[in-house]
């Protein structure tokens, strides 16, 4: 690769970062082509994009970003995969799923709305997190409880106050 792919690589790779608050960095070495395959298969149908990338051009991509990684560049050995996605527990999910089969894909560290997480440890919790969405969909639904009640109580009283009078 010369120094001018490489800095063009650098420069789409910062573009990338730049556009999204949800990275992802695991380990997919040793994974065959069919289940390397699926992964990317199973990423595309989440809407979350894959791309093995060297550790070095992710790492000054990373220094030349906006967003502060911390420590995240530390977790840049070995073989090293990006997903990128918008919802924040969706790569999380499809690599504990991937897991069930394997050893691989391994967690190494992510970026979630300015956290950084790192560790094959966190992957767990990691999935466990809540979508935007569904966070809303909770609130909607704690919110309307309260009326529900109420219209359920007041619909009860005029029922027995209609059966009183009769």
């Amino acid at each position: 690769m010369t120094r001018e792919e490489k800095s063009i690589a650098i420069e789409d790779l910062t573009a990338k970062l730049a556009n999204t608050n949800v990275i992802y960095i695991a380990d997919t070495s040793g994974l065959d082509a069919e289940t390397t395959s699926n992964l990317r298969r199973a990423c595309f149908k989440a809407g979350i994009k894959l791309e093995v990338v060297k550790n070095t051009l992710l790492e000054k991509a990373m220094e030349a970003s906006a967003n502060d990684y911390g420590d995240l560049p530390s977790v840049l050995k070995g073989n090293s995969s990006v997903f990128i996605a918008e919802i924040a527990n969706a790569p999380a999910k499809i690599i504990k799923d991937f897991r069930k089969k394997s050893d691989k894909p391994v967690f190494k560290g992510a970026y979630i709305n300015q956290e950084i997480y790192i560790g094959d440890n966190l992957l767990d919790s990691l999935a466990s997190l809540k979508s935007k969405e569904e966070v809303i969909g909770e609130i909607i639904g704690l919110l309307q409880s309260p009326a529900k009640r109420i219209l359920s109580a007041l619909l009860n009283n005029a029922e027995q106050k209609g059966e009183a009078a009769e």
